[in-house]
């Protein structure tokens, strides 16, 4: 972590698109969807959104981020204004400000309160801080615009309306890919909900949700246990097996919950909201990452978020057998659709090509 912003070349459009495309960046959180398509609209928009918000009590991905690379959030903002846009805004919580000091100094930003919002976009230029009240229910993009700014989309898209939003690790993601021609190789996860212990984990794509129950202290989920994807507020159940599940680019936080409370706080779509059913706060929790995870074997999904039907898996351009190493491309975008390439996450050797992953065994 440096003192100082690191100065970068200034982007074009086209640049910004086809490297968050060859870096296979995806969303770091909500639907995961491809990040190059939002920036191929850059041309249409006038202000970045950096959605902050921290939308579940045990998230502390975006505070720690936020506050250890606050320089290189400072450098990526500051090649951005003025070639691309005209604002961005930075949107957290005011319980938060804190940990965004830093950057607020670095960037020369404009604070605004909770009181003082929505603020009016057009009025503003660079780096503007916007703080919301305390309310976990602020995570939604579609929301956060309407808090922040008064801009209400509907059944648009942000670009509609002269926004383009991202989240704090997926904008981490986007400067790696930048900076350091770094491809999305790991993320962050929290492991809670009823575990001995809260996790907050350095992991690589593909890590199986077994390893990291494992390393949060559970032996065995029993049969009353659910294992879901997802905060407290917003998670959903895993129907696969935790061995056979593998960690996804937009995989925040894993749970295991008892099925009396799933039962009586499923919504519709399998949503679950169990956020009013305990004091999310109450427990000792990790509020940085407290290890990195170096599994034995992972299973690299094709695609971030397969629910998304405009969204179509790589294709793989590996073969059972083969070596890789951590950053190579083991899959290519589709010809169609919405699409991006998949890296090896970690050195070994290729288990299984199947039409949904490809398996990598450490060697």
């Amino acid at each position: 972590m440096t003192g100082t912003i690191v100065r970068t070349e200034r982007p074009a459009a086209d640049d910004i698109v086809a490297t968050a495309r060859e870096a296979g960046v995806a969303g770091a959180g909500g639907a995961g969807f491809p990040t190059y398509s939002k920036w191929e609209r850059v041309d249409e928009v006038d202000c970045l959104l950096m959605n902050h918000q921290e939308s579940e009590p045990n998230y502390f991905i975006d505070s720690w981020l936020g506050s250890e690379y606050a320089a290189r959030f400072a450098s990526l903002f500051d090649s951005l204004l003025n070639e691309l846009l005209d604002v961005v805004v930075v949107s957290a919580k005011w319980k938060d400000r804190e940990g965004l000091r830093r950057l607020e100094r670095l960037t020369d930003g404009t604070v605004y309160s909770p009181a003082e919002l929505p603020l009016d976009p057009t009025e503003e230029s660079g780096v503007v801080f916007a703080y919301t009240d305390n309310t976990y229910q602020y995570g939604m993009e579609s929301v956060l615009l309407n808090v922040v700014a008064g801009t209400v989309i509907g059944d648009q898209l942000p670009m509609d309306h002269g926004w383009l939003v991202q989240n704090t690790e997926t904008l981490y993601n986007l400067s790696r890919a930048w900076t350091d021609n770094a491809p999305v190789t790991r993320t962050y996860v929290h492991v809670g909900g009823n575990v001995p212990r809260h996790r907050f984990l350095d992991v690589p794509v593909g890590t199986s949700a077994e390893t990291l129950l494992d390393a949060a202290g559970v032996t065995a989920g029993g049969p009353e246990s659910v294992l879901v994807t997802g905060g407290p507020g917003w998670c959903f159940p895993v129907d696969t097996d935790p061995s056979a599940f593998g960690v996804r680019k937009h995989t925040n936080c894993l749970m295991l919950l008892d099925r009396e409370t799933v039962d009586q706080h499923t919504l519709g779509g399998d949503r679950i909201d169990v956020l009013a059913t305990r004091d999310w706060t109450e427990r000792a929790v990790e509020t940085e990452p407290s290890e990195r995870i170096e599994p034995e074997t992972v299973r690299v999904p094709l695609v971030t978020n397969p629910d998304i039907g405009i969204v179509k898996p790589s294709e793989p351009t590996v073969a059972v057998g083969e070596c890789v190493d951590a950053g190579d491309r083991i899959a290519t975008p589709s010809a169609t659709g919405v699409s991006i390439p998949q890296h090896a996450t970690i050195d070994g050797r290729v288990t299984a090509v199947e039409e949904a992953s490809i398996s990598i065994r450490a060697e």
